[in-house]
């Protein structure tokens, strides 16, 4: 039994790492990613397209192909994509409810368009997307936590 122990120890420090850093960034889903001096010009942005099917349909085939979201936010968009592991804070988990309660439609776009400065989200707009399909894009991450 102690020869289990002494070869095996070092599995629960390294499990409790792994599982510490895998959901750091969703500790405090409170916390703006848009700086302060542009946050009330971000909420009052409003998305120009109706939350239909047909649209939640396009901002899917978007986030998991030309815009490449799920790359690092995962092909179901629980950020859990390939080249997450190591991103800190990790990449946004879009099935939080708790998470787009807290956030407006204006915000996430800022997010999208702009990136995140200090963190490994780019902005999208004008290199890889338009911002009618960043708005398309938005409207599917807030489909998944509806789920």
């Amino acid at each position: 039994m102690c020869k289990i122990l002494k070869t095996v120890w070092w599995i629960f420090p390294v499990w409790a790492l792994l599982v510490s850093v895998s959901f750091s960034a969703e500790v405090d889903l409170s916390k703006p990613r848009v700086p302060l001096e542009k946050l009330k010009e971000s909420q009052a942005l409003k998305n120009p397209y109706e939350t239909t099917s047909k649209n939640i349909e396009k901002g899917k085939e978007l986030f998991q192909g030309k815009a490449t979201c799920f790359t690092c936010h995962g092909k179901t968009g629980k950020g859990d994509g390939l080249a997450a592991p190591g991103f800190d804070p990790s990449p946004r988990n879009f099935t939080s409810a708790a998470f787009h309660a807290m956030r407006t439609d204006g915000e996430l776009f800022w997010v999208i368009r702009d990136g995140i400065p200090g963190t490994a989200m780019m902005p999208m707009v004008g290199s890889v997307i338009t911002e009618d399909e960043a708005w398309l894009i938005l409207m599917y991450e807030r489909s998944l936590g509806k789920k």
